[in-house]
């Protein structure tokens, strides 16, 4: 693929005390939400005590008229989120990556500075994920929590899962972890993302003291949600884990989505996107050590759920 890469700015350093952390922050757009857009980048650009450099990767367009201080990358098309980011991280620069969505934005000025400090408290923690509110006070949707008893938003601690919309990765972490699995295109690579995050040794910290914002969308709005959903679950399992666990998480599954469904229609869609993970190249496989599924565990979610 033929990438277009716009001119180089320097990282942001205004109000940068001596031996401030450095954040390189990826912000993947397909162009269609201006305003959103806009939005989240003001955010980060006033962003103190660090040295910033703010990235826009263009999926499918060309970005134009972004502010000083922000460079860009343009894909001439989509390749969706996982290796549209993967793509923003390899020309960012910055010792902790920073991915937010294009709808999503920091409330605040110090956000990026907080979560450099969780990481700087603790040399294990690899992902500080914060809590995610809708600006507009709607309730936040289950997925936002990162672990199975959602019903304590604003506990925090170590976490074996991720959102994806909103948290900050050691570099280092990130690639030991092999990055995203671009090849999903939509759909559970934040759940690979963080088994190879802890198989490689480290943790992942959720802080709820430090909130960001993003709209309480519904994924199924996405055309392709239950197919992606249902193909992703397969290969995630094929990939990472060992072949009794692997059979085990699928099932598990299954019978959730039943539960969870119900609709004829949305079902049919998703027992096909099953059939085409199971049909299907998954890419390369590394499964977890049994040591790290035992910490995955310990940690509150055994990966088989």
């Amino acid at each position: 693929m033929t990438l277009a890469v716009a001119a180089t700015a320097e990282p942001t350093e205004a109000r940068m005390p001596a031996h401030a952390p450095s954040f390189g922050a990826v912000v993947l757009s397909m162009g269609n939400r201006p305003a959103d857009l806009t939005r989240v980048l003001a955010s980060l650009l006033s962003q103190v005590g660090v040295v910033l450099d703010v990235l826009v990767v263009g999926n499918g367009w060309t970005p134009t008229g972004l502010p000083r201080g922000v460079r860009s990358v343009a894909l001439p098309m989509n390749v969706g989120i996982p290796e549209g980011r993967n793509i923003g991280a390899r020309h960012v620069r910055g010792d902790v990556l920073v991915f937010v969505d294009d709808d999503a934005y920091l409330p605040d000025d110090t956000v990026l500075r907080r979560l450099a400090a969780v990481l700087a408290r603790d040399k294990r923690t690899a992902i500080v994920q914060p809590r995610a509110l809708d600006p507009s006070g709607a309730p936040a949707p289950r997925r936002w929590v990162p672990r199975l008893r959602v019903r304590e938003p604003d506990r925090g601690g170590v976490v074996a899962g991720l959102w994806e919309g909103v948290f900050a990765v050691r570099r280092l972490a990130f690639e030991q972890a092999g990055g995203w699995p671009g090849r999903f295109f939509y759909a559970h690579e934040g759940i690979e993302l963080v088994w190879r995050v802890w198989d490689a040794g480290w943790v992942v910290r959720y802080v709820p003291e430090i909130v960001v914002h993003h709209p309480a969308t519904n994924p199924s709005r996405h055309d392709t949600y239950y197919r992606m959903n249902a193909r992703n679950r397969v290969w995630v399992a094929r990939r990472n884990l060992p072949p009794m666990l692997a059979v085990v998480y699928v099932g598990v599954w299954i019978a959730i989505t039943v539960v969870r469904v119900r609709r004829p229609g949305p079902l049919r869609v998703w027992f096909l996107g099953l059939w085409e993970g199971l049909t299907t190249p998954a890419g390369p496989r590394r499964p977890l050590r049994w040591r790290t599924v035992a910490r995955l565990a310990r940690a509150g979610r055994p990966p088989v759920v």
